[in-house]
This record gives structure tokens, C-alpha cells and sequence, in this order.
């Protein structure tokens, strides 16, 4: 026991030591970057496996990678992710080895299937938050565009106000819409191509409302101020919908990972406590296990899902 705790012990501190390791890569870039900028030199890099990466990021498989990790915010390389995923994978497979004794191919398998369902999940949530600080930054939008037109500015020139002065993430949205705007895009065209891209129903209201006001007419500065009042108070109520439904919604986590942890931790105490759910029925009951926790998942989460 002791030696599987040392084992497992070691392998967190690596995993922590890798954490480490890519947030000083992503900081020395950075720093590189400006000082790139500021005496205009190119650097190199020696290390080969650096210089391998790089060269990975330079190809066309990596560019639909390049476009997931700038959706989901997330601040690293292609090659950095998918060497991420490596470790992640390696390090899953020395835990359930070490700490919970399965079998060798086991550990691979359901490593495999963990990393894999993990990177989908964490680009859904990622996706999914950077939709939801879209939307939160909708009211000051609104407020901004109006204050704009209210001091004679026409609906371009507030969009480029907005490009200046908010914050991430509807910054770069924004100041791509401005970059469209300046090269002689026609405006709907480009509008409707950030709705396509955002993807979000209070940007989809915002964008019909000053499409329609911009062909019909009329005080474009109130009908803003209004909005944005009406997105700020849809905001207090998700709020409160969301603090109400917080018990239900970890619920709806423990619930699938708890029996998983002590079928495992009981594989760790009992020796060959999971070989029955391998052979005859229990390929059965193992199956109808994992579909009962699935679907207990998602109905509680279906019942705390309250869309607006």
C-alpha cells in the first residue's frame, strides 16, 4: 500500500511539475514575443523537442487545432495540448495501475477513453463560458453603442469605440468586426457573420434588434438603452437561478463519479473484485451500471437546466 501511495504520490508531483512547466513556456513566449517587437530580432529555439512542436504548429493539421483553442480560450499551442494529453494519459494510467491494480490493458483503455472524453468536455465548457462572458459584456455593449450615437457618432464609429475600450472576450470579436467594417464589408454581412460566430441567443437579439433599427429607422440610442437594461436584469435572474439550482447541479457531478471511485478502491482492497463484471453476466450488470449512472447524470442535470 505503501508503495502504490509513493507511486501515486510521485506521479501527482510530476503532473504538477509538467503544469508548471507549460505556464513558464506560455510566460517565457510572451516575454520573446516583446522583446521581438521591441528590437526586432528573430530568436531561435534549441531544444528539439521545442523545435519539433513549432513545426507541428506550422502545418495545416494544426491549424483546426488553433481555432478550437482560441474558441475555448484556452492558452496554449497545438503541440502543447496534445503533449498535455499525453501526460495526462500516462499519468492515468500509472494512478489506476498503482493505486487501484487493474490490469495493465485495462488502465490503457479506460486512460484513453478518460483523456478523450476530457478534452471534449473541457472544449464544450470552455466554448460554453466564453458564450456566457459574451453575453454578461452585452449590457455594457448596448450602453456603450448607445452613449455613442446619443454624442453623434454614427453605428461604425461606436463599434470601433467598442473595439477600444471593452474587455476580452467580445474585444476581439468586436475588433474584427471593425477590421470587416474598415475594408468595406457591407455592415449586415459582417454582423451576421459574428452572430454565426459567437453563436449566442442574447447576441442574436442584439444583432436583429440593430439590423432592423438600421433599415427602419429611428432613435437607435434609446432602443440600446433599453436593451441593455433588459439583459442586465436577465442576467440577475440567471443569477438566481443559478445559485437555487448550485445543490442540484454538484449533485448531478458526484452522482456518476462516486460509485466508479469505490468500485475502484474496492478493487484496490479485494483482489480480483472486478474480474466477475468481466465475464458472463457481468459484461451485463457492468453495462447496465454504466447506463443508470449516464442517465442518472442526465436527468438531474436535465431538471436544473432552466433556459431562458
Amino acid at each position: 500500500m505503501s508503495t502504490a501511495l509513493i507511486a501515486t504520490l510521485s506521479t501527482l508531483a510530476f503532473l504538477i511539475g509538467i503544469i508548471f512547466y507549460l505556464d513558464y513556456r506560455k510566460e517565457k513566449r510572451d516575454w520573446r514575443k516583446r522583446v521581438e517587437d521591441f528590437y526586432q530580432t528573430e530568436g531561435s529555439r534549441k531544444s528539439f523537442i521545442v523545435l519539433l512542436g513549432d513545426r507541428y504548429d506550422q502545418t495545416e493539421a494544426a491549424k483546426p487545432m488553433f481555432t478550437k483553442l482560441k474558441a475555448a480560450n484556452i492558452p496554449l499551442t497545438p503541440s502543447e495540448f496534445i503533449g498535455a494529453q499525453i501526460v495526462a494519459f500516462m499519468g492515468a494510467v500509472i494512478v489506476l495501475g498503482n493505486m487501484f491494480h487493474l490490469d495493465f490493458l485495462l488502465s490503457l483503455l479506460i486512460s484513453f477513453l478518460v483523456v478523450v472524453g476530457g478534452k471534449k468536455l473541457l472544449f464544450l465548457v470552455r466554448k460554453n463560458k466564453m458564450r456566457e462572458r459574451l453575453a454578461e459584456q452585452l449590457p455594457e455593449i448596448c450602453r456603450m453603442l448607445a452613449n455613442a450615437t446619443r454624442s453623434g457618432m454614427t453605428l461604425n464609429q461606436g463599434i470601433q469605440l467598442v473595439a477600444q475600450e471593452i474587455s476580452e472576450p467580445a474585444r476581439s470579436e468586436f475588433r474584427q468586426l471593425a477590421q470587416e467594417l474598415s475594408l468595406g464589408i457591407e455592415f449586415n454581412t459582417a454582423i451576421q457573420a459574428m452572430e454565426k460566430r459567437v453563436n449566442n441567443r442574447e447576441f442574436k437579439l442584439f444583432v436583429a434588434t440593430v439590423l432592423i433599427q438600421k433599415k427602419a429607422g429611428g432613435n437607435l440610442s434609446a432602443i440600446l438603452e433599453e436593451m441593455s437594461q433588459t439583459l442586465d436584469d436577465r442576467k440577475i435572474l440567471k443569477q438566481e437561478i443559478k445559485t437555487m439550482t448550485a445543490e442540484q447541479r454538484y449533485i448531478s457531478y458526484l452522482v456518476p463519479v462516486i460509485p466508479v471511485f469505490l468500485v475502484l478502491m474496492m478493487n484496490n482492497i479485494i483482489d480480483g473484485f472486478l474480474d466477475p463484471l468481466f465475464s458472463g453476466i457481468g459484461i451485463i450488470l457492468l453495462f447496465l451500471f454504466l447506463g443508470g449512472t449516464v442517465v442518472t447524470f442526465l436527468l438531474v442535470r436535465k431538471v436544473t437546466n432552466i433556459r431562458m
